[in-house]
């Protein structure tokens, strides 16, 4: 079992990402810490493979984090779970070993990619002996990195798709067409376009919500 620490300073976030962690086979938590200082503690003291790491935190940022780890010799991987989209701080991340980074908010489904990657990775990885060329290299360190999108259907655009599924992974309760509508500025017509495409690609979940009158009204989950 590959141990994670989950290091995020808000507590209901913070719960969410353990269950998501405990659903991905082959993934276990070793624990949740909500300060920076908690996390060096935490694997200094114990186990941990990788930390899930959030970069604004109320005493440090994530950054710091990594080069204290890096300084102490840890050998801990880090992958960056954070709404930070500025350029600086990316290029910081990778500078400081960051070998995976998944912007807030997500869903389920592309932490799941994230963490089935890295562990196709350090399998790779673990193997004793040499890799026979430079393309043994290449396969490994692909392992890590998110696959192409696939062409979007006529008449849809990545924007919009962003902007919908951001707006479906800030609703644990559901979203109905109407509701992304709301929160997106799209037609309702729109909005359910890009909901199901979400669905069909496993990256949402349609259920049935039944109000008091009418008919049951479609709602969209996080995948």
């Amino acid at each position: 079992m590959i141990r994670v620490l989950v290091v995020e300073d808000d507590p209901v976030a913070a719960e969410a990402h353990r269950d998501y962690v405990e659903r991905v086979a082959g993934f276990t938590v070793a624990g949740v810490v909500h300060s920076g200082a908690d996390a060096l503690r935490f694997c200094e003291r114990a186990g941990v493979d990788v930390v899930l790491l959030d970069f604004y935190l109320p005493d440090t940022h994530g950054l710091t984090v990594c080069r204290a780890l890096r300084a102490a010799g840890r050998d801990v991987d880090v992958i960056a779970v954070t709404s930070a989209r500025d350029l600086a701080v990316i290029r910081s991340a990778v500078a400081v070993g960051v070998v995976q980074y998944l912007l807030k908010p997500f869903t389920f489904a592309s932490l799941r990619d994230k963490l089935d990657r890295y562990a196709r990775f350090r399998e790779q990885a673990a193997r004793a002996g040499e890799v026979s060329g430079q393309a043994d290299v290449d396969g490994m360190l692909a392992t890590l990195r998110a696959p192409g999108h696939r062409s979007l259907p006529k008449g849809m655009s990545a924007e919009t798709l962003q902007s919908v599924t951001e707006a479906l992974a800030g609703a644990p309760e559901g979203l109905s067409a109407a509701a992304a509508a709301s929160l997106t500025g799209v037609s309702r017509v729109t909005a359910r376009r890009y909901l199901e495409y979400l669905a069909e690609s496993g990256l949402a979940r349609r259920r049935p919500h039944y109000g008091q009158v009418g008919r049951p009204e479609v709602r969209f989950y996080p995948g």
